[in-house]
């Protein structure tokens, strides 16, 4: 690029900061986490990028599981006599967003690789950059662990949203319908869960739960073409969407024996792989005992209460690899460049939304695990 055509770059640069910045309202509606189950809508200034930061016009953001179990108060979330607590009041929630940029320095351009104008989703967690995971380059599991919406930064369920310096912003086609776009942040958790889970070709793989971190499961699951993928579920309605996200059988464990069922279609070994979706503790039993010896158990759900199980299954019987799975690392291209293919079957899985003001309705219907709601959204 010669210097030219750079002062022009920048010329543009500066009047499409200065026409968005004056846009930009002072006040904006959002909603505050007050503590478990007292999240209030309320008008505050809009946040002022500094140097290094980008200012967000939130178009999109997604109620997760983790949201509905903090707004309720798990101790995951606000401690117990075992545990501090790690989310804070005060903070905007919500993790799962994407959006325009309307303002940003020179500083934040760079270093992100955006431009003002570009519709970007971020990583929920904020690393420092510091800790001895992030110079490892495990970022993911940053000692501080801020994230967005529970504690140091604030998150989507509003208006506008800062987009820090240390942020990991992923830019995602702007034809994409917001509320699909933002299906990015549940999809790459779920494609990592499956990385975790070193599926090979001949691998019967099983999955618990088909919300939707199951449902990208089971479609990152379709992309390593084991030689069966069998999705569980209480409801009829996302099994069928499951054979959509390419699940070959599906199993409905309120009227089916799935452990019975697994073992009849292995010559009686069991599974290879089953990856635990659902948070609810009866999967966990579930999975242990329809694994063959030395399976590969891979966990990702939040809980909220403790899990007990037998663990000689996992050791004496089974010799079984259990392997933890959190958040999202290094699949956020992959998981964008899936939604934009248009593979994914996101009308159906992003099926409620709602604005902003309606957030409680949006919480609740989350909570309604017997409802016919997989995805809730909202649209500020």
């Amino acid at each position: 690029m010669d210097a030219s055509t750079t002062d022009v770059w920048n010329q543009k640069t500066e009047t499409s900061m200065a026409e968005n910045a004056a846009a930009v309202p002072e006040t904006m509606t959002a909603v505050i986490n007050h503590g478990p189950e007292d999240y209030r809508l309320e008008t505050i200034p809009v946040p002022t990028p500094a140097e290094g930061e980008m200012l967000m016009k939130v178009e999109a953001v997604g109620i997760c599981a983790s949201d509905l179990k903090c707004y309720h108060g798990a101790a995951k979330f606000w401690g117990d006599e075992n545990r501090p607590a790690w989310a804070q009041t005060g903070v905007v929630p919500g993790h799962e967003f994407v959006g325009t940029i309307v303002q940003a320095d020179e500083v934040a351009l760079k270093r992100h690789g955006v431009q003002v104008g570009d519709r970007v989703a971020c990583e929920q967690i904020v690393p420092c950059w510091e800790c001895r995971y992030c110079l490892r380059g495990q970022y993911w599991m940053c000692g501080p662990h801020d994230m967005f919406g529970f504690r140091n930064y604030n998150g989507a369920m509003a208006e506008y949203l800062i987009v820090p310096f240390k942020a990991l912003p992923h830019k995602v086609d702007s034809s994409i319908p917001p509320h699909h776009a933002a299906f990015a942040e549940p999809l790459s958790c779920s494609l990592h869960a499956v990385e975790r889970a070193d599926i090979q070709f001949n691998d019967v793989v099983v999955i618990a739960g088909c919300g939707p971190i199951g449902l990208g499961m089971v479609a990152g699951a379709r992309q390593k073409n084991p030689l069966k993928i069998i999705a569980l579920d209480a409801s009829d309605a996302k099994l069928e969407l499951a054979k959509k996200c390419g699940a070959d059988l599906t199993i409905n464990i309120l009227n089916e024996d799935a452990v019975q069922i697994v073992k009849d279609l292995t010559d009686g070994y069991g599974a290879d792989v089953y990856i635990e979706g659902t948070g609810h503790p009866s999967a966990v039993g579930q999975g242990l005992n329809l694994l063959a010896k030395l399976g590969r158990y891979v966990e990702y759900s939040v809980f909220g209460s403790d899990v007990t199980v037998d663990w000689s299954i996992i050791s004496d019987d089974k010799e079984l690899d259990v392997r933890g799975a959190h958040l999202g690392p290094h699949c956020w291209p992959a998981a964008i460049k899936l939604i934009e293919s248009g593979i994914l079957p996101l009308d159906e899985i992003c099926t409620n939304q709602f604005p902003l003001d309606k957030f409680q309705e949006g919480i609740d219907l989350v909570g309604d695990t017997a409802g016919s709601s997989v995805k809730v959204s909202l649209l500020p």
